[in-house]
């Protein structure tokens, strides 16, 4: 090449490489956080060693264990990224706000607690419960998540918080929601599901306008 050189030549070299392998483990860090969620809901703490996760997201162990040196490290990070990805979701499916349809935000908040992300995080709760040096972190990765989805529900129902009572009206609902969740891990329950959130988004209206 005219004009450039050889030094020049391999930093553009290695710039180049640099990203694709960026971009390669980015990929490895999130298979490997997807694979630490599903073993996390199907097999709980006991059952979900990082080897296990490794395993089921294609990697080495030694892989695993460069992007989450501990087991705890590994389902802390698991269960916040999904958190965040459902949060996103959230949002994006209500781009402009929806306080014209609050039955279908009530609705949305609700699945939060449903499916694979709450039953790995109940699985991480109990564990906690029982592990001093895990116990910290999931404390605190709850209240992050916890504010986090309060904010979005505030945001979504259109809440005016320095109104009384609206704060504890929005807080019981996500608290009911957990509740929805929690009854759903054994039996469906999709259709009182369906009654109480009916109910709930009748109260909303009644509270917020």
């Amino acid at each position: 090449m005219v004009g450039v050189s050889t030094a020049e030549r391999a930093e553009r070299s290695e710039r180049a490489e640099r990203v694709p392998k960026q971009d390669r483990s980015r990929a490895t860090r999130q298979r490997l956080l997807a694979a630490a969620v599903a073993c996390l809901a199907e097999h709980g703490w006991a059952g979900s060693t990082v080897a296990v996760v490794a395993e089921r997201a294609g990697v080495s162990r030694g892989a695993a264990q460069h992007h989450f040196p501990t087991r705890e490290d590994l389902f802390t990070a698991a269960v916040e990224y999904v958190a965040e990805e459902r949060s996103t979701a959230l949002r994006a499916l209500f781009p402009e706000g929806a306080q014209d349809d609050r039955r279908a935000v009530v609705a949305a908040l609700v699945d939060l607690y449903t499916g694979p992300l709450f039953r790995a995080a109940l699985h991480l709760w109990v564990a906690a419960s029982n592990e001093e040096q895990l116990r910290p972190r999931v404390t605190e990765l709850e209240a992050r998540v916890g504010r986090e989805t309060h904010r979005i529900a505030v945001e979504l129902l259109g809440a005016d918080e320095s109104r009384p009572g609206v704060r504890e009206t929005v807080q019981g609902l996500l608290d009911m929601a957990r509740g929805l969740g929690l009854a759903n891990l054994l039996t469906d329950d999709g259709q009182r599901r369906d009654r109480v959130v009916g109910q709930w988004a009748a109260l909303l209206e009644e509270t917020l306008d």
